[in-house]
C-alpha cells in the first residue's frame, strides 16, 4: 500500500514543480493581454510614427504627381506615394526602431536620398525633398 501511495505523492510533486516553473510565463501572457504594461515587451508598446513632407522644384513649387519611394533598411521593402496637388506625401504607421530612406523622383530627375533614422523620437517626422526641374 505504500508504493501506490508514494508514487502519486512524487506524480503530484512533479506536477507542482512543472506549474511552479511555467508560472512566470503564464503571468506574462496573463499581463500582456490585461493591457497594464508590466512586463510587456518593446515592440507591444511602440506606438508607430508617420512621415510627412513636400516635393518640391527647383523654384520652391509643389510637384504634383512626383513619386515619392521610401525603402525600410531592414527588410528593404519599398513603399510609394504619388505627390498630391500640393506636393505632399505621407507615409502613416511606420516603426520607430526601423531606419528609413526617401527620396523622390519626377520625370526622371532625382531628389537627393534622406534618412529617416530609428533615433529620431518625433511622432510626426517631416521631411521635404527637392528636385532639379530646371530643364523641363
Amino acid at each position: 500500500m505504500k508504493k501506490p501511495f508514494s508514487l502519486a505523492v512524487a506524480v503530484m510533486c512533479f506536477a507542482l514543480v512543472l506549474s511552479v516553473m511555467a508560472l512566470p510565463v503564464m503571468l506574462r501572457a496573463t499581463v500582456k493581454a490585461a493591457g497594464t504594461g508590466v512586463a510587456m515587451d518593446k515592440r507591444s508598446r511602440e506606438e508607430p510614427r508617420s512621415l510627412i513632407g513636400q516635393v518640391q522644384g527647383s523654384q520652391g513649387r509643389p510637384l504634383a504627381d512626383a513619386v515619392v519611394y521610401l525603402k525600410n533598411t531592414k527588410t528593404l521593402a519599398v513603399k510609394t506615394f504619388i505627390t498630391e496637388r500640393n506636393g505632399d506625401y505621407r507615409f502613416p504607421a511606420l516603426s520607430t526602431n526601423v531606419d528609413y530612406e526617401v527620396h523622390a523622383e519626377y520625370k526622371g530627375a532625382r531628389s537627393d536620398t534622406k534618412t529617416l533614422s530609428s533615433f529620431d523620437s518625433r511622432k510626426q517626422a517631416i521631411i521635404h525633398l527637392k528636385i532639379n526641374t530646371d530643364k523641363y
